[in-house]
Parts: C-alpha cells; sequence; structure tokens
C-alpha cells in the first residue's frame, strides 16, 4: 500500500513544502492539496517548489475541477510541471465543492467532468483534444505521462470513474462503504471493456495517532462535515431512501443545518457539531498506531492501493513520524 499526504495550502507555503519533505523522508510516495483558489493559496505555485524539494514525490490537487481553470491550462500547467521534474504529478478532480461555491458557482455537470477528464489527459500527454469545438495540441510535450484519478461518492459519479478515471478518490476510510464503493467503481471499469483491476483506488481521511480518543475526534469531527456536503447533494439528488446511496451514508446528515466555507476543512468547523462521534470513528483513522494498522490492512483487502493521510490538526509533524516509523513499515509486508 502507498501512503499519501493531503494539506492545504495555507500560508506560508514554506511550511507545506516542509511537512512534504518530511512526509517523503518518512516513506510517504504522494503529497495532495486542496485545490480553492480563494479559500488557499494557489497549488501549482507550491507544487513546483515541493517538486523541487523532494526526489520521488508524486504531487497534485485533492481536488480541482474542471470549471476554475480552462482545461488546456490546466493540462499545461501539469505538463509543465512535468517536463521540468519528471512526470511527477497526478490530477485528482471532481465537480468542484468549495472551489465553484465559494465563488457563487455551481459544481461542474458529471457531464462535463467526464469529457474533462479525458481533454486534460490527452493534452497533458502530448494528444490532441478538442476544447469548446476547437482542435489543439500542446505541440512541446515529450513522453508525458498524468494519471487522472476521480473522487466520487454517488452511483452516476462512480460509474463515470469506472469508465474514464484511472484512479478513484474516496473521501472516507469506512471500510461498509469501501467495499459498496469500490465494487460500483470496479463494476462500471468491467461494463465499458476496462480492466477493472487497472483503476488505482485511493482512500482518503484524517488520521491521528494517539490515545486520547476525545481529544483525536474533536481534531477530526470536521471531516463528517465536510462529506456531509458532499452526502447532502446526493440526499437531493437521489432522496435519502432511494436505495441509490447507502444509508449509512446519508443518514448522520439529518441533522446539518448548513455549511460555513469559512471553516472548510479545518479542526474546530462550527458547521460539523451535527457529526456524531461514530462517524468520526467510522471515516477516520484514529487511535493507537495498532488501530491504524489493523483498519488499513482491512481497507487493503479491499482493494485499496493508497491510503492519504488528511493532515489538518494540531499533530501534523507527530502523525506524519508515526506512519513512518510504525504504520508504514507494518503494511509493506
Amino acid at each position: 500500500m502507498d501512503f499519501g499526504l493531503v494539506l492545504q495550502t495555507d500560508p506560508p507555503a514554506s511550511r507545506v513544502i516542509s511537512l512534504m519533505k518530511r512526509a517523503e523522508r518518512n516513506g510517504f510516495t504522494h503529497g495532495w492539496t486542496f485545490d480553492s483558489a480563494v479559500l488557499w493559496q494557489e497549488p501549482f505555485v507550491v507544487y513546483s517548489q515541493i517538486l523541487a524539494h523532494t526526489t520521488t514525490l508524486t504531487v497534485g490537487p485533492m481536488v480541482t475541477n474542471p470549471g476554475t481553470r480552462t482545461w488546456e491550462v490546466t493540462a499545461s500547467t501539469f505538463a509543465t510541471l512535468n517536463d521540468m521534474y519528471g512526470n511527477r504529478t497526478v490530477c485528482g478532480i471532481g465537480r468542484g465543492d468549495s472551489a465553484m461555491r465559494v465563488a457563487g458557482r455551481r459544481p461542474n455537470t458529471l457531464a462535463r467532468l467526464g469529457e474533462a477528464i479525458d481533454v486534460i489527459r490527452d493534452l497533458a500527454e502530448g494528444r490532441e483534444a478538442e476544447v469548446d469545438g476547437q482542435p489543439m495540441r500542446l505541440p512541446w510535450v515529450r513522453d508525458g505521462k498524468l494519471p487522472v484519478w476521480m473522487a466520487a461518492y454517488g452511483p452516476k459519479a462512480l460509474a463515470l470513474t469506472g469508465r474514464k478515471a484511472d484512479g478513484f478518490i474516496l473521501q472516507l476510510a469506512d471500510p461498509f462503504l469501501t467495499e459498496w464503493m469500490v465494487r460500483a467503481v470496479r463494476n462500471a471499469a468491467a461494463e465499458a471493456g476496462r480492466d477493472p483491476d487497472a483503476v488505482t483506488i485511493c482512500v482518503a481521511a484524517p488520521a491521528y495517532v494517539g490515545d486520547d480518543l476525545a481529544h483525536a475526534r474533536e481534531q477530526c469531527r470536521w471531516f463528517g462535515g465536510m462529506v456531509g456536503n458532499h452526502v447532502a447533494d446526493l440526499v437531493s439528488r437521489y432522496g435519502d431512501h432511494s436505495g441509490m446511496v447507502p444509508e449509512a451514508l446519508t443518514d448522520y446528515i439529518k441533522g446539518r443545518q448548513g455549511y460555513d466555507y469559512g471553516h472548510h476543512g479545518r479542526a474546530g468547523n462550527p458547521s460539523t457539531d451535527f457529526v456524531p462521534d461514530e462517524i468520526v470513528d467510522r471515516f477516520c483513522l484514529l487511535g493507537p498506531p495498532e488501530a491504524h494498522i489493523e483498519k488499513l490492512r482491512a481497507l487493503r483487502d479491499l482493494g485499496v492501493d493508497q491510503f492519504a493521510v488528511y493532515d489538518m490538526h494540531d499533530a501534523q509533524e507527530t502523525t506524519i513520524d508515526a506512519y513512518g516509523a510504525e504504520i508504514i513499515p507494518a503494511l509493506s509486508d
């Protein structure tokens, strides 16, 4: 199993770079950041410095979207980084939650997202693609490689992931839901004539190593609110008892009153009081190293290829170090 580190690009950028260097020293293979231009600093500028200060780390957004940048600009940015540092990027992409809504726009449609996945990959790898009816190619790209991983929860998005994406990003670490969603992605890949095992599976969730579970829960409760924001979209589309989405995912948001993006992805988010301890425990990895190892082995047995640690809490360095010293080695067996 591979491991990634997920951060927000809060200033100063030097701290983000330092944490990514620390992650690489501890055996992490991927460095991810949020991508929301209003809430945080521009990630692609920071990626250039992360790549310059590391040697093997692969970097990318978790996740970008097809609406805040034109597709040829996104592709060219990835291709430029790859040309400078040797194909060490990955494009995580989704419909766009905070990035679009904070700017007063609706998240992108799945149809637009599916088209963008093909266009961005083709352009970044040097092939011709059509953007807004205009054929184009980046003539300077040589031997470019850009895997595109899609974030999804709902049935239509999971099916699109299986048909189009090189990888699937699932932003929660509940084994029951992971099994349900991975199966949906792999079934869709098979139906599209693709090798279902060729779709990389990445589970991303907060991890907090320590014995004080009450404190760990409070530091990670924000994540249930972030996931609930996506789930609310699913409920509005499919209903909360439609059978299209597991009730284990939808039931807990009934007490949700709204969401303030000013606290998005941050410990102490006041919009997440409705998230019960049970959901925090199910969606996150909390407790001593042994608890993390046990849950990660269960996820690995379900086909998960990478676990990406959301490290937005008050123990960033100690979490990275604990993973490097005890958890990552245990998952290499």
